[in-house]
Order: C-alpha cells, then sequence, then structure tokens
C-alpha cells in the first residue's frame, strides 16, 4: 500500500521559513516526479513544485519561485519542500504528490497518489 506522509507544517510569522517533508513507502519510487501541491481555504488545489528522480529537472509555480526550494533524498524516500519568506497567502495545506512515471502531459499534472497534507498558517 502506498503512502506518502507529510510533515513539517505550522503556525509561522509572515517571512519566516519552514521545511516540509514527505515520506514515501509501499513500494519503489524509482523515476516518479514527486511534487508539493496545496490548497488554501475557499481555493482549488493549485501546483506548487515538482521534481525529477534524479533531481535534475524542478519546476516551481510562479507565486512561489525564488522562495522555494524542492528537493529529494532517494535513499530515504522522502521529499522536501523548504519554503522561506513566506506570506499569508501561502496558508493552506500541503500536500505531496507521486507522479504517474508513464504519463507525457503538463508536468503539475498526472498525479495518482496523495497525502493526507499538512497545514502551513502564516500569520501577518
Amino acid at each position: 500500500q502506498v503512502q506518502l506522509v507529510e510533515s513539517g507544517g505550522g503556525l509561522v510569522q509572515a517571512g519566516a521559513s519552514l521545511r516540509l517533508s514527505c515520506a514515501a513507502s509501499g513500494r519503489s519510487f524509482t523515476g516518479y516526479y514527486m511534487g508539493w501541491f496545496r490548497r488554501a481555504p475557499g481555493k482549488e488545489r493549485e501546483f506548487v513544485a515538482t521534481i525529477s528522480w534524479s533531481g535534475g529537472i524542478r519546476y516551481y509555480a510562479d507565486a512561489v519561485k525564488g522562495r522555494f526550494t524542492i528537493s529529494r533524498d532517494n535513499a530515504k524516500d522522502t521529499v522536501y519542500l523548504q519554503m522561506n519568506s513566506l506570506k499569508p497567502a501561502g496558508t493552506a495545506v500541503y500536500y505531496c504528490a507521486a507522479r504517474n512515471p508513464y504519463f507525457t502531459g503538463a508536468y503539475f499534472q498526472g498525479y495518482n497518489d496523495w497525502g493526507q497534507g499538512t497545514q502551513v498558517t502564516v500569520s501577518s
């Protein structure tokens, strides 16, 4: 059974940093892109960032470019999201997801496995 477990969320003030982690288990994730998404209150879920298996390809949403960094440690089956200079607009539940390796569409689509999410709240 595939499991993606996020951790590291919390309540912080604007300008602070947080690092989210996502521990994956249940099967091999070799070759999988891994992504982060978020859902703010009253809004649709949106793409945040994704990273290829090797880590050589990364994509970010415009809203987080220059402030967030996605990384992964394949030996630990863990993906990270370093979030700096957090803004109140970053308040959301953050989800980790694994992308179907056979999907050939846009990099923000094709994610079949999802975690339960971790809450990030940024106060002004």
